[in-house]
């Protein structure tokens, strides 16, 4: 049940043409940006090709978008700056290029993204604007570009960092999940883990039969850095600064300066991004209209196939804690005898 066939999305447009409420109407075509059809598909896939359940999907997806004005969420700057500059500091994520198939390479630090510099709030505001600025800008000019449609990217992972500690951040990027899969599903083409330590090994070895298997063909896991694997689908200039060398170290401070990490604020698609919601907002003229707080987002409920793969790693890492406890302890004993 891979690709939906023409009957499918047939009954699924007629099912939307059906919708008479003008608000839903408007934040499709927001959504959609001139490509229903495609958008369609994507829900459709997200659901095994079942229309009643794409629909609802769908449908669940719109009222949420009208509820928390995402629509109008990239009209609503982080401010200060000097805030929003922490949050990039602790969440690591930025465009790095395209591949030579044309689709924006997204780079996640995984590992040594901390979440620790402001509310939760925050950094669920800023993952949305995000994926509205990656659907709304980059994927449209992606498009025009190449002269054919592109609607999904690819996401290099880097594990660089992942420690037993980063049980702390599960809930958080439970709920950036859950947004993601009920809200954007079908947005990355291929996900590319690299610098995976055992830590992650251990947990995937464990969560790997749980994950859905459209999602599962999905993720790869390359060797050390992945550069020559990643090489063969992008130009150099493309790859992730953490991808540029092996032993490349830490992703939050190799390559040539900040203007190389494409984490760092002062990259060219971080003040890029960043300007673009802040000239939103004063075409809008809602700037001294914003009080100085996040955006608060309704956080939809997981699906109970994704809270038991959360609840999976979560048992994995406190498995591994423990042994990494006792291991410690042992140590120590032999040092004292």
């Amino acid at each position: 049940m891979g690709i939906p066939n023409e009957e499918a999305i047939k009954q699924f447009r007629s099912l939307m043409e059906e919708v008479d409420d003008e608000q839903l109407k408007n934040t499709f075509k927001n959504m959609h940006q001139g490509y229903p059809t495609e958008t369609l598909v994507r829900f459709l896939k997200a659901r095994d090709c079942n229309v009643a359940k794409a629909h609802k999907m769908l449908v669940d997806c719109l009222q949420w978008r009208i509820q928390n004005e995402i629509d109008q969420i990239l009209a609503k700057p982080i401010i200060p700056v000097d805030l929003y500059r922490e949050v990039r500091d602790s969440q690591l994520i930025g465009l790095s290029g395209y591949s030579k198939e044309g689709l924006p390479v997204i780079a996640l630090g995984v590992g040594l993204s901390t979440f620790d510099k402001a509310s939760v709030h925050y950094y669920v505001q800023s993952h949305i604007q995000m994926n509205e600025y990656r659907d709304r800008v980059v994927l449209p000019s992606a498009t025009k570009k190449r002269g054919r449609y592109i609607g999904a990217c690819l996401k290099v992972l880097d594990m660089t960092g992942l420690k037993l500690s980063a049980l702390n951040q599960i809930k958080l990027l439970s709920v950036i999940s859950t947004i993601d899969d009920l809200n954007y599903p079908e947005k990355t083409d291929t996900y590319y883990v690299v610098n995976a330590p055992y830590v992650f090994s251990a947990c995937w070895k464990v969560v790997k039969p749980l994950v859905q298997e459209r999602t599962r063909r999905k993720i790869q896991v390359l060797q050390g850095c992945g550069r020559d694997e990643l090489l063969k689908i992008m130009d150099y200039g493309s790859l992730p600064h953490f991808c540029r060398r092996e032993g490349s170290g830490s992703s939050r401070h190799c390559g040539n300066g900040n203007t190389d990490n494409c984490f760092s604020l002062d990259h060219a698609f971080h003040q890029q991004f960043y300007d673009y919601i802040k000239q939103q907002a004063s075409l809008m003229e809602s700037v001294s209209l914003i009080r100085q707080g996040s955006v608060h987002v309704n956080i939809p409920e997981p699906d109970p196939k994704d809270a038991m793969i959360t609840k999976t790693i979560e048992t994995e890492f406190h498995k591994l804690e423990n042994q990494n406890g006792l291991s410690k302890s042992l140590n120590g004993l032999k040092v004292g005898l």
